[in-house]
């Protein structure tokens, strides 16, 4: 998840929380009302390179001088990897990036817009960019999940978890060489958070890492049902 951390009165459930939040509602049904009524490729790519455009604007704003930090500036959070991946998925219709997409999206996505680590509030062009790169990455997953009707099985899920215990472990060795700590994997944030539930470093990662199998499983268990049934 991308942090912006100068503080301009940014308060959680606050008024420009609650209208983010709003928006983010109304926008996923309409897109899935969209999907379910166009089956032009002009509309998911133009969404697409929506999605692309801001993940490249809010990693400019995150490199550029003075909050250029090789510790905390690089696009190595999957909330990160989310954005191009969802921007593949809505052009190319690949199985592989849907996959990712859902899982991603539907989880560590949802979780920035219900827990968000920022301080700049409305109208600054870091609020805008956060919210605008975590939305459009959910209402892609929606927008493919519920408008254009596909459906993930375990087959999926199976790559979901390998691509993602692949970037735990790369990331984590980098964590290690940068002294940086992307993806929280090699030490707890300096804020509060729902990690100081779950033990100690390196212990939290395993409770970690079975609540997000465990909720990928049950995000995949109910459309593998129906088409048994």
């Amino acid at each position: 998840m991308v942090s912006l951390s100068v503080d301009h009165g940014f308060t959680a459930y606050g008024p420009s929380h609650w209208v983010v939040l709003g928006l983010f509602a109304a926008g996923a049904a309409t897109v899935v009302v969209v999907g379910r009524r166009q089956r032009s490729r002009r509309f998911p790519r133009a969404f697409a390179a929506v999605v692309l455009g801001l993940q490249v604007g809010i990693h400019v704003y995150l490199m550029l001088p003075p909050r250029w930090d090789v510790r905390s500036s690089l696009p190595l959070q999957l909330s990160d990897l989310a954005g191009p991946v969802a921007a593949w998925a809505l052009w190319s219709g690949s199985r592989w990036a849907f996959a990712l997409t859902y899982y991603w999206g539907l989880t560590l996505s949802v979780q920035a817009l219900v827990t968000p680590v920022l301080r700049v509030d409305f109208p600054d062009v870091g609020f805008l960019l956060f919210w605008a790169t975590h939305l459009f990455v959910v209402w892609a997953a929606v927008y493919l999940t519920w408008g254009l009707r596909r459906r993930p099985g375990w087959r999926d899920y199976r790559l979901a978890v390998l691509v993602t215990v692949t970037w735990a472990a790369a990331v984590f060795a980098l964590n290690v060489v940068l002294g940086s700590n992307y993806g929280y994997l090699n030490r707890k944030p300096a804020t509060a958070s729902v990690l100081d539930l779950l033990g100690d470093w390196p212990w939290y990662l395993v409770p970690e890492a079975a609540a997000v199998l465990g909720v990928w499983a049950l995000m995949t268990w109910p459309w593998t049902r129906t088409r048994t049934a």
